[in-house]
């Protein structure tokens, strides 16, 4: 039964976060005027999308849902997609396929990256050389030696940088942080992580635009550094499955489940990495795996004892899907679900118990009689557990908290939590799961220096040394 002082303590924490969510209103519950109407000089963000696919627009709906931020311009290799900007936004949004006129503009203070994974390092180093903050969605890179490109170049220039997952920003995830911190499993020994589903959306299968054509998209632009490859829509549509242009169920799911992890227990990263699954239902042409797991060795630290995480993406889960995490000690379990988080905590057994079956009778009675001096009670039940539950307000939304976060980041100059070092740390070990799958061994990596230790060349995604 849930507790209802935990819940309403909970909502208590929650409620300054709740009344803003509630309040929000998305883009296109807006009227049109509303969308081209100027936001007031002292009070303007001028943010540009680039790629203004599923992703580029949700961002860019919750960037908008701020308040006092305006779309200026958008990006995006097909034709279509700039058609809809000017049409659900503002029929003057500036729209152009090359990103880089985008970062040439001074009325854009923030750019946006909703692209395929393979163009996230090298856009995102363009934008803060030009002088812009940037919103990166995860993963923020595909290698780790991307990663570091981008580290650096944040660092040189001072510009400030987020990357997309939004469960750091969560008020969900910070109540399982203070738990947790605050010793309620014990000793943490393991956490499991899963994120299946089981449908053709969610399983990468999107519409392919019936018009596309090599008129209307600009295919070189597209493939940019990727193996070149004659005009195939599919894999515009459809990148993430494709190694080419995407980094499969690990750089989609698992760096989520990397990001969360990391932000409730403060862990950097794991020092080793093994991967296994395989390509089992959704086998449509694509390259990559449709089922994956994930082991992950963390070392002991100052704050925190080793531990194993283990991780679970399945597309064709006949449950139905799910999202979820649990944190394992000795003194409970913290689960956390959706919008919730449950805390198990079973009562220990007062007394160790004692195997003398097999002894002589006279050294069984001498024995039970030496313990049942100790333990007189000769009570070994366990109590009912403990069960405390906590919930979000149910028009909670952590993907507007985390636009919240990043547009007063750009207005105060204050830097967000999950930046790129955060964001390497988590993509790092989410991609050497593809080296690990891909190359059917243990990866070794140094969270602390964000490399793989011994490396002498870049690698590709699939593991795969260049040149």
């Amino acid at each position: 039964m849930a507790d209802n002082h935990d819940r309403r303590d909970f909502l208590k924490l929650v409620t300054a976060g709740a009344a803003l969510a509630s309040h929000a209103t998305l883009i296109e519950a807006q009227e049109k005027d509303d969308k081209c109407k100027k936001v007031a000089a002292n009070d303007r963000v001028g943010i540009a999308t680039i790629g203004l696919g599923g992703m580029g627009t949700s961002d860019t709906n919750s960037a908008l849902a701020v308040g006092g931020v305006e779309l200026v311009a958008v990006a995006d290799v097909y034709d279509g997609r700039l058609q809809r900007a000017r049409e659900v936004y503002c029929k003057d949004v500036f729209t152009t396929r090359d990103y880089r006129e985008v970062l040439a503009r001074k009325d854009v203070d923030a750019v946006i990256i909703g692209t395929p994974d393979h163009w996230h390092a090298q856009i995102a180093i363009d934008a803060m050389n030009a002088g812009k903050d940037v919103y990166c969605e995860k993963p923020m890179v595909r290698t780790p030696e991307e990663g570091q490109r981008v580290i650096e170049t944040q660092k040189k220039t001072g510009r400030l940088m987020q990357v997309g997952s939004q469960r750091t920003s969560s008020i969900v995830y910070k109540k399982a942080q203070e738990l947790i911190q605050a010793g309620v499993i014990g000793e943490l020994n393991a956490v499991e992580a899963v994120w299946n589903r089981n449908s053709s959306l969610g399983a990468w299968q999107y519409t392919i635009a019936p018009d596309a054509s090599p008129e209307n998209v600009d295919w070189d632009r597209f493939i940019g550094s990727a193996p070149k490859r004659p005009f195939e829509p599919i894999r515009l549509f459809r990148w993430r499955n494709y190694q080419d242009y995407g980094t499969g169920v690990a750089g989609d799911l698992f760096v989520h489940l990397f990001s969360g992890m990391h932000f409730i227990t403060g862990a950097i990263g794991p020092t080793r990495i093994q991967a296994t699954g395989g390509l089992r239902y959704w086998k449509d042409g694509r390259d990559v795996p449709d089922v994956m797991f994930g082991l992950y060795d963390y070392p002991k630290t100052a704050t925190l004892p080793e531990f194993t995480l283990f991780l679970r993406v399945n597309f064709a889960d006949g449950s139905g899907g799910e999202e979820s995490f649990r944190f394992v000690g000795p003194e409970g379990i913290l689960s956390l679900a959706g919008d919730g988080i449950t805390l198990n905590r079973p009562q220990r057994e007062r007394e160790p118990g004692y195997t003398v079956n097999t002894f002589p009778q006279g050294l069984q009675d001498s024995f039970v009689k030496e313990y049942r001096g100790k333990y007189p009670d000769r009570s070994r039940e366990v109590n009912n557990s403990k069960v405390e539950r906590f919930y979000a307000p149910r028009e909670y939304s952590d993907h507007r908290d985390h636009w919240r976060n990043f547009i007063e980041s750009v207005r105060t100059r204050k830097p967000p939590f999950q930046d790129p070092i955060f964001g390497l740390r988590a993509a790092g070990p989410a991609v050497l799961s593809n080296l690990s799958y891909f190359e059917k061994r243990a990866v070794a990596w140094d969270p602390e220096t964000m490399t793989i230790p011994g490396a002498k060349a870049p690698l590709t995604t699939a593991g795969k040394k260049k040149g």
